[in-house]
């Protein structure tokens, strides 16, 4: 709280000479007096900072006036008096105000008597009185206190303080030594001329015969600078005519495109000084202005004419204080009687496209669509047709099939003569449709698209599609649901994108459809498969697996190491399976063949829209092309619309319309209305069911053999070594209770050197194992997944983690000898990390880690009580989610062997390798060793 200061300040006043002063003083132990306060020392005053504030106002003021030369204050000259006459304060009356309030005492100099401070203001106006006899007037001006003229007592002196005046001072001398003041403000500064006229108190007298004139040529101006008022009522001022703003609108001719010219001015009728009401001339003008019509002349060319005349003439007509006046020549239009009708037809133009065809008639009058067109994209109100007539734009009809035109021209970047629209814009079909302006002929297309929009709805798929008879396989629901989705796709030549989640059986739903194809036509070409080197193998095993009744092929090697051209390696086959580099590098040989489909699996790899795989991707001519990814998009939106223009071209338009129709509202300025027309484009060509969409379907655990083939040097390495282990065990199993150590030494290292060739010592080569790795945990940190990965072997562990961390993906770590276990065990619940690598050894007991749905094997293990209680790390009590669990198994090597195995004999042979009993009591015998190692 402020310390409450004690203002020993007073402010004299003192006249002199027809001007007002002031000066500070201080209390004596007598009175006030002036004692050592100065206006150039003011710190010498007891008082607080708001009043030292006001005072250090009033002297700086001044100290910026020219005037004060005028009363010898010059440089370095020390002034003890402040005239207040000239001071350019217009705040002079507030600052008095506030220091009274403050306790500042005003004293008049010459007699010590207060000053008093009026509330009532001062104004100064123009009394006019009539002269009976004589029929003129008489003006005198006149100082008023309120609303009353000032009584003002003979001695009293005026002084118009400020400039502008803004205090008035009523100065009486009421003795030689002694001066009663008083001080009020002006309720409008008067003008100087005012001033003038009232200080030389100047009567102006207006005979009978100049009074008209007197009226017309001079009262308005004397108004506009003063208040003209009868005090005693006998004089009225006549009322000003307004101005009227005259208009005129004459034809322009010999000019092609400018059909009327606009002339505007204002007629005054009080004589040429008898700009009287700004505020009528103004309200004039607004009210011209809100019809839309401008101020200004102007030429109209015929575009902007013909609404004028035909809308707002009409309009302005109606305004007050408004004239019109127009000669004959001026044209004349008239609205049309008759509603536009409206007719769309579609011709088949070039592959995904067709050529839409408007036509517009008036009354039977044919209107040019490209000029139609222009006028709506120009959200102009009215049509003329060259007869004259014209008719309005703003019809609800009109509005949505400008929006399609503009669509259909903006995606796809074309002039309105040449309008396309893509077979893949469902929705502007429909919305085609719903105007009633399509023909007929155009419904049975309409019809066929409209079962995919209900295939997309994941719940009215089109049940006439049934699943194969040939199929290996029981679909589960969603699976039907995308199998038909996809049929749909196929029978109308259509592309989209699969997109449902990890582990939910894209590869099988798409199998499927191949499958529905060939059953259809058995002699169709065959359908191309582009996918990841390290799951081509795996693409023909699962069509191996559940359509055993198609031929599929892998291509491995170019050409040249081939030996064979594409066409002869193909031969018979249905389904080609391709990596995205053999893709890359052969095209041209890919492009020369006939394909029923094109399926691009793992489809992120080409979301690159620069990249050489998406351009080679596009360039493809095939009817169908079927995007395959649990990733549409990571990072950006600019990679869904890769794959959506790869499969339905069109659909979204071009990159540059995409990012500023889509991208940049959805990203930057999260538009979410923009972002709904995105998801609604999409729906039908982009199917995507997540785990906990379709949990009802799923089982609480599902199991996935992931084979993986070995890269070529890995196999050439491992074979070689297999020879001598193979060897050295077929020399050991005849007596295999004496050597089963060594016999478990030669089968493990059999095992780590199908998983790394570092492992077992034998060199470097790259690890497919590895690469898959990579690339699903990729796929699965992207759709918010959270993944345990075990391994048997903490080298491979290890190194598997080194990929992870490559791939940029945050995981943990923990084996037998890593500290601070449950610490990590805490980061992963917290969400710290997307993958969890654990060995065997630190996973097999103790640990619950339910955050976790995906389970990935890295090595398979023999004893499956012991893979089965890893594997309950995640899939135990407390989970809420189904849990996705893939094996990844070295095809050809002797992990597949074991899985063989197992699935007889997996625990007599645990038994064997643990030593948990002899040959004889477990049922192994020599012959399931050597299908080991053979």
């Amino acid at each position: 709280m402020e310390e409450e200061v004690t203002n020993d300040v007073c402010l004299f006043f003192s006249e002199e000479a027809g001007s007002l002063r002031i000066r500070p003083g201080q209390r004596g132990k007598t009175g006030w007096i002036k004692g050592k306060a100065k206006w150039d020392a003011l710190y010498n005053l007891k008082c607080g900072a708001n009043v030292l504030r006001l005072l250090k106002e009033l002297y700086n003021t001044w100290l910026g006036s020219t005037n004060r030369y005028r009363y010898g204050w010059g440089y370095g000259h020390q002034g003890d008096w402040l005239p207040l006459d000239t001071l350019a304060l217009p705040q002079l009356w507030d600052i008095f105000t506030e220091l009274r309030e403050a306790g500042v005492v005003f004293i008049a100099w010459d007699g010590r008597r207060p000053v008093d401070l009026s509330a009532e203001p001062a104004r100064l106006r123009i009394a006019a009185r009539r002269k009976e006899k004589e029929g003129g007037l008489e003006l005198l001006p006149e100082l008023c206190f309120g609303d009353s003229p000032a009584s003002t007592r003979p001695g009293v002196t005026l002084v118009f303080l400020g400039k502008p005046s803004t205090v008035l001072a009523e100065i009486e001398q009421t003795s030689a030594s002694s001066q009663d003041i008083r001080l009020r403000p002006f309720a409008e500064p008067p003008r100087d001329e005012l001033l003038r006229l009232f200080r030389n108190q100047e009567t102006l007298r207006v005979g009978a015969e100049e009074r008209e004139d007197f009226e017309n040529q001079y009262l308005p101006r004397l108004q506009q600078l003063v208040p003209v008022e009868s005090p005693d009522n006998s004089y009225q001022p006549p009322a000003p005519r307004p101005a009227v703003l005259n208009l005129e609108v004459t034809p322009v001719t010999g000019e092609k495109d400018e059909l009327v010219r606009l002339h505007l001015r204002w007629s005054w009728n009080r004589g040429p000084l008898g700009r009287v009401d700004r505020d009528h001339e103004s309200a004039v003008v607004a009210a011209v202005k809100d019809t839309g019509a401008s101020v200004v002349d102007q030429t109209l060319p015929r575009e902007r004419a013909v609404p004028f005349l035909a809308k707002t003439l009409p309009h302005l007509q109606e305004l007050d204080h408004v004239h019109i006046s127009m000669t004959d020549e001026v044209p004349e239009f008239r609205q049309a009687t008759h509603a536009p009708q409206v007719t769309v037809g579609m011709s088949a133009g070039e592959q995904d496209w067709f050529d839409l065809q408007v036509e517009v008639t008036v009354g039977g009058e044919q209107v040019s669509f490209a000029a139609l067109f222009t006028a709506l994209s120009r959200n102009e109100e009215i049509f003329v047709l060259p007869s004259g007539t014209y008719f309005n734009l703003d019809t609800p009809e009109l509005d949505q099939l400008r929006r399609i035109i503009e669509e259909a021209k903006t995606l796809n970047d074309t002039s309105v003569e040449n309008l396309k629209v893509s077979r893949y814009q469902v929705d502007l079909w429909e919305e085609l449709v719903e105007t009633g302006i399509v023909d007929a002929q155009e419904h049975d297309w309409w019809e066929k698209i409209h079962s995919l929009a209900a295939a997309s709805d994941q719940t009215d798929a089109d049940s006439t599609f049934e699943v194969p008879e040939s199929l290996n396989a029981d679909l589960r629901d969603y699976q039907k649901i995308g199998y038909r989705w996809l049929e749909t796709l196929r029978r109308n030549n259509l592309g989209g994108v699969l997109a449902d989640d990890m582990g939910l059986g894209k590869t099988l739903q798409v199998i499927t459809m191949i499958s529905a194809a060939f059953e259809e036509d058995p002699d169709g070409a065959p359908f191309l498969v582009v996918a990841p080197t390290s799951v081509v193998g795996n693409w023909v095993r699962e069509v191996e697996k559940f359509a055993p009744g198609l031929a599929a092929v892998a291509i491995e090697g170019t050409a040249k190491k081939r030996g064979r051209p594409l066409a002869e390696v193909i031969g018979g086959a249905q389904v080609v399976v391709t990596s995205y580099t053999l893709f890359r590098l052969e095209f041209e040989d890919y492009a020369a063949l006939a394909w029923s489909a094109a399926i691009f699996d793992e489809a992120q790899m080409i979301k690159n829209h620069t990249s050489k795989a998406y351009k080679n991707a596009r360039l493809l001519d095939v009817p169908v092309k079927i995007a395959v990814t649990g990733t549409p998009l990571e990072n950006n939106l600019l990679e869904l619309w890769s794959l959506v223009s790869l499969t339905s071209p069109g659909l979204l338009g071009g990159k540059t319309h995409f990012t500023e129709f889509y991208r940049s509202p959805v990203e930057k300025e999260k538009d979410t209305e923009r972002l709904k027309l995105l998801q609604r484009r999409l729906r039908p060509f982009l199917l995507r069911r997540t785990k906990e969409l379709v949990a009802a379907d799923l089982p609480e655990k599902t199991e996935n053999v992931m084979e993986v083939d070995l890269y070529p040097k890995h196999r050439r390495i491992y074979d070689r070594r297999l020879q001598r282990e193979r060897q050295k065990v077929l020399g050991l199993v005849d007596d295999l209770n004496a050597n089963r150590f060594e016999v478990f030494r030669s089968l493990t290292l059999l095992r780590q050197l199908a998983l790394d060739c570092e492992l077992a010592a034998e060199g470097t080569a790259p690890s497919a194992k590895l690469d898959t790795l990579a690339e699903l945990l990729s796929s699965a940190a992207a759709e918010g997944h959270r993944v345990l990965v075990l391994s048997q072997f903490t080298r491979f562990l290890t190194k598997a983690r080194d990929a992870a961390v490559e791939a940029g993906i945050d995981s943990l770590y923990l084996d037998g000898k890593t500290r601070g276990r449950q610490k990590l065990i805490d980061e992963f619940r917290e969400g710290k990390a997307a993958v969890f690598f654990i060995s065997l050894k630190a996973g097999g007991f103790g640990l619950n880690l339910t955050e976790a749905d995906y389970v990935v094997l890295l090595d398979p293990w023999w004893n499956p009580a012991t893979e089965a209680q890893a594997v309950d790390r995640a899939h135990r009590i407390g989970q809420t989610r189904q849990v996705m669990v893939y094996r990844l198994v070295a095809r050809d090597t002797i992990e597949s062997k074991v899985m063989e195995l197992k699935k007889s004999k997996a625990a007599l042979f645990d038994r064997v390798l643990e030593g948990g009993g002899t040959v004889e009591a477990d049922g192994l015998g020599m012959d399931d060793i050597r299908a080991l190692v053979e």
